[in-house]
C-alpha cells in the first residue's frame, strides 16, 4: 500500500501548488461485454500515461447488457469507470475531454479558476478543431446560416 499513499501525497502536493482535482465517468459500448470491458481498461491505461495529471482513483463498474444502443445494432454491453484525478492546468483538463471523452466531469477543487489569455486561446482554438472535424466528416463543410 506505500504506493497509494505516495501517489495520495502527490496529489496533496500538486493541489497545494493549484493543480485541478477532477472526477471524470467515462463509458464504453461494444457489442460483446468482453470488448467493453478490455477497450475501456485500454482506454483507461493510455489516460494515465498523459503528461501533467494523476489518475489516482478508478473504479470499474460491471459491464451491463444494452438494448439497441445503435441503429442496426439489438444489444451491446455498456460499462463505465468512475474516476479522480488531477490535473496542472485547465487547457490539460481540456485536453483530456477532448481526447478521452467522459460522459460526464465535475470540477471538485478549487472552486475558482482563472486562466491566462494564451491559455483560453489554446482551448478555444482546440475546440474549433475539433468542431471542423466532426463537421467534415458529417457534411464536408460548416454550415452557416443566412
Amino acid at each position: 500500500m506505500v504506493m497509494a499513499e505516495d501517489i495520495m501525497e502527490t496529489v496533496k502536493k500538486r493541489l497545494k501548488d493549484g493543480w485541478i482535482k477532477l472526477r471524470m465517468d467515462i463509458e464504453v459500448i461494444a457489442v460483446t461485454k468482453e470488448a467493453a470491458e478490455s477497450s475501456l481498461k485500454k482506454h483507461i491505461e493510455l489516460m494515465k500515461k498523459e503528461n501533467d495529471m494523476i489518475l489516482y482513483r478508478e473504479k470499474f463498474e460491471d459491464a451491463e447488457k444494452v438494448g439497441s444502443p445503435f441503429p442496426k445494432i439489438k444489444e451491446a454491453f455498456s460499462q463505465v469507470v468512475e474516476t479522480e484525478a488531477i490535473a496542472r492546468r485547465f487547457d490539460t483538463l481540456a485536453y483530456l475531454i477532448l481526447n478521452y471523452a467522459p460522459s460526464s466531469v465535475e470540477i471538485l477543487e478549487p472552486s475558482k479558476i482563472e486562466i491566462d489569455m494564451g491559455e483560453a486561446q489554446g482551448l478555444l482554438n482546440s475546440l474549433a478543431e475539433l468542431v471542423h472535424s466532426l463537421v467534415a466528416t458529417r457534411r464536408g463543410a460548416v454550415t452557416i446560416p443566412t
